[in-house]
This record gives structure tokens, C-alpha cells and sequence, in this order.
């Protein structure tokens, strides 16, 4: 069965409760989404609210995938660009699929959301993201259309001794 996605659902306790889940059991699973393991909802919380802050602040879109139960299965978050000269495309960030949803092609179903969400929105012309190297996701991202546009190599430390290239991809949304 498909995911139904949301753009700007209203953030109720609901919402944020699955949204913390969903960050903690990716990030446990081993997903590259900020954090390392173990984490709980309440180590993530404070990001959550950045994030929660942004959206209020019109400067951030929330897109939610919900499964057939109506649980928050995945997500993105759209964050627009407020330098003037790039208002044109905007960041991609926090691209979640909950572990036990992997393998049913939701996470491409959630980057065609994504593109068709950002390309109903006004003047923008691409999507950027950045990634962690050794993880495979940005092999993910060339299937679903990103091209690698830059990489700095051991600017992330997921743990001493455990350095990964930090990985820049870009999406044209060709309308």
C-alpha cells in the first residue's frame, strides 16, 4: 500500500510524537539523519523544535508520509533559501523512511513527493541535499535523479577515528 502525503500538516501532539519516533528508530537503525546510536525522542526533541520553529517562521515546509495505519512513516523537510541570490532552489533535509518500511519503494515514492512539492511552489527551480558518504544514500539519491555537485572529504566525525565525505546533490526540477 501506498504512503498519503501531507505538505504543512497542522502540528498537533500526534504529529510531533511521530515525528520524534520516526527520527529515533531511523537514527538507531543506523539512518544518517543528524544523530548516531542510540538516541531517544527526547535527545532529538530539540532539533525537532528547530525545525518546528523554522516552519512557523514561513521558512520551512513539512512534507509527512503516512502508512495505512495513519502513522508518520516519512518525512522531508523543504527549507527554503533566504540569500537573495538563491532564493531559486531550495535545501532538502531530514529525509526519513522508517526502517520497517525499506524495500517498498517508499523512499522513492518520498523524493517524488518531495520534487512535486517544491516545483508547486513559487520560483523554484532545483532541490539541493546534502549527505553522508559511506552510507550508500547517495547512490539512492542518483537513482532518484540528484547528481553529486560537491563533496568535502572527512567533514563529518561519526565517532573518533570514523570521518565521512560530506556530500552535496542537486535536482533540477525541470517543469
Amino acid at each position: 500500500m501506498a504512503l498519503i502525503f501531507e505538505l504543512d500538516p497542522t502540528v498537533d501532539p500526534a504529529l510531533r510524537d511521530g515525528l520524534l519516533a520516526l527520527w529515533a528508530d531511523v537514527s538507531n537503525a543506523g539512518g544518517a539523519v543528524g544523530f548516531v546510536p542510540p538516541v531517544t525522542p527526547e535527545d532529538i526533541r530539540p532539533e525537532l523544535l528547530k525545525h518546528f520553529t523554522a516552519m512557523a517562521e514561513g521558512r520551512s515546509r513539512l512534507l509527512v508520509g503516512y502508512d495505512e495505519t495513519g502513522a508518520v512513516a516519512a518525512t522531508a523537510f523543504l527549507t527554503l533559501n533566504t540569500h537573495r541570490l538563491m532564493r531559486h532552489w531550495l535545501w532538502l533535509y531530514t529525509v526519513m523512511v522508517h526502517p520497517g518500511h525499506q524495500g517498498k519503494g517508499y523512499g522513492r515514492d518520498l523524493m517524488a513527493a518531495v520534487a512535486d512539492a517544491a516545483r508547486g511552489l513559487d520560483g523554484i527551480e532545483a532541490i539541493r541535499l546534502g549527505c553522508r558518504g559511506g552510507t550508500g544514500v547517495d547512490t539512492f539519491y542518483a537513482a532518484c535523479g540528484y547528481k553529486e555537485v560537491g563533496r568535502v572529504p572527512d567533514a563529518i566525525r561519526v565517532a573518533p577515528g570514523d570521518d565521512r565525505d560530506d556530500i552535496t546533490m542537486l535536482l533540477p526540477l525541470h517543469r
